[in-house]
């Protein structure tokens, strides 16, 4: 009765309401011109409060807040089940809040591809209202480049299908396991890799019959040690339901470990509540990916959210996705992996984009990505620098990429490049001799 009583209620998707929503014509507010400077010569009187709110907003959402959504408190806004379901998915409602460029325009009106569009009015506070090329806006934004089809792109790129002993499993690697628990995100990102399943109903990732017959894969192999929650988003599941995946794998004597990947925290921080992390840390060793693509994406709420999952206790990882023109640039890379070790996330994998239908226009050289690294190698502490790594087409796994630091052997000795350029030798003694080549 408890299990059929947990998915009796259907997937919560991001919905098409707009209650709440002022449509300004011709009248779009450019908060990134906004500088709002508070001067308190004095420390400001705290009036008594009968409970303490659990979150803080920055002064961009506030005005944000007010000015499209007056009717909605502060406690509604910061309500994440009201975030999901006023998502905005439709051109008309985006334009109140945006100038959307005729690509833009077009782009969503006459949109055929595989990935809808979800932006959490959250997520909107952040976007800049008057360039398309705003790196955000990019990410969540769909244009009709997303319609031009290039030579290596896949629906499947990574062959994960392939490789998927029953439903919802992805068993490539030999001790760990991806487990799409669902097929629901809060905010779309519009280079999705798993953009082929995302709220596809006919496949019913939220079902008690297709999780059950996954733990069971897991429990009945021995050899996994590792399960990786992902999907869609694991943090769009409620409480209840995301507890009955943890405590049934954390019953599995050979699962030594359970990861969570989530772009949530970043697109939707209200989710991170004191109820949520208090029922995260009954199932340690428990680590969270995080998916953070800017440094514009560091807000006081992201922020917040991190520190109380950390303070949790749990390790907290980024994966960054290359993408041109957003976060390509070495200043850009060292502001975000540097904010992000202050509020307790360690950069952890910077990806190349992988080739799905309609991403090249994301997509980079690999030699970007090679001078990104040799850029924050050497320049900055070693926990701020995040293996750059390509996962291979066709199903060949993640396959991490250096800059030439290794020159070649002279002698016995090997030669090596450091991160000025300079040459060193080192007494490779138990090397066979080799010449340089």
């Amino acid at each position: 009765m408890e299990n059929e009583t947990l998915f009796n209620e259907e997937a919560e998707p991001p919905g098409h309401t707009t209650t709440g929503l002022v449509k300004i014509e011709n009248e779009v507010l450019d908060f990134f011109s906004l500088n709002i400077k508070t001067h308190q010569p004095y420390p400001a009187k705290q009036k008594p409060e009968r409970f303490l709110f659990p979150f803080k907003d920055s002064p961009r959402s506030r005005i944000f807040r007010k000015r499209f959504y007056p009717d909605v408190t502060r406690f509604e806004w910061f309500d994440w089940h009201w975030q999901l379901s006023h998502a905005i998915r439709d051109v008309d409602t985006l334009a109140c809040m945006i100038n959307l460029s005729e690509n833009e325009r077009q782009a969503m009106m006459h949109h055929s591809g595989s990935l809808p569009v979800s932006i959490t009015p959250y997520y909107a506070s952040l976007i800049n209202a008057h360039d398309p090329s705003a790196p955000l806006r990019r990410c969540v934004v769909p244009v009709v480049d997303e319609c031009l089809h290039t030579a290596g792109e896949e629906e499947d790129p990574l062959g994960e299908d392939n490789d998927s002993p029953v439903p919802g499993i992805v068993h490539r690697y030999p001790d760990r396991v991806l487990f799409l628990v669902t097929d629901i995100c809060s905010t779309y990102c519009r280079y999705c890799t798993r953009s082929r399943i995302i709220e596809r109903k006919n496949q019913h990732f939220i079902d008690l019959g297709k999780w059950e017959k996954a733990i069971e894969y897991i429990a009945n192999n021995p050899n996994v040690r590792d399960v990786l929650l992902s999907g869609g988003d694991p943090l769009t599941l409620s409480d209840e339901k995301l507890e009955w995946l943890l405590s049934r794998l954390h019953r599995i004597p050979h699962v030594e470990l359970i990861r969570i990947g989530t772009k949530v925290p970043v697109v939707l921080p209200q989710r991170i509540t004191p109820a949520l992390t208090a029922m995260l840390k009954k199932y340690h060793p428990l680590w969270i990916s995080l998916h953070v693509t800017h440094p514009d994406e560091l807000t006081p709420e992201m922020s917040g959210a991190c520190i109380r999952l950390a303070d949790a206790g749990i390790p907290l990882g980024s994966q960054t996705v290359l993408l041109s023109g957003i976060n390509d640039e070495v200043s850009t890379m060292a502001r975000l992996v540097h904010g992000l070790l202050q509020i307790r996330v360690r950069p952890y994998y910077l990806y190349q984009c992988d080739p799905i239908p309609g991403s090249s226009h994301f997509r980079t050289p690999i030699s970007k990505g090679l001078e990104i690294i040799q850029g924050l190698r050497g320049h900055t502490t070693g926990y701020a620098v995040p293996t750059y790594v390509v996962d291979a087409p066709g199903g060949g796994g993640k396959i991490p990429l250096l800059p030439e630091y290794a020159i070649g052997w002279d002698k016995g000795d090997l030669l090596m490049r450091n991160y000025e350029g300079n040459v060193y030798r080192y007494p490779d003694n138990h090397a066979e001799i080799k010449d340089i080549h």
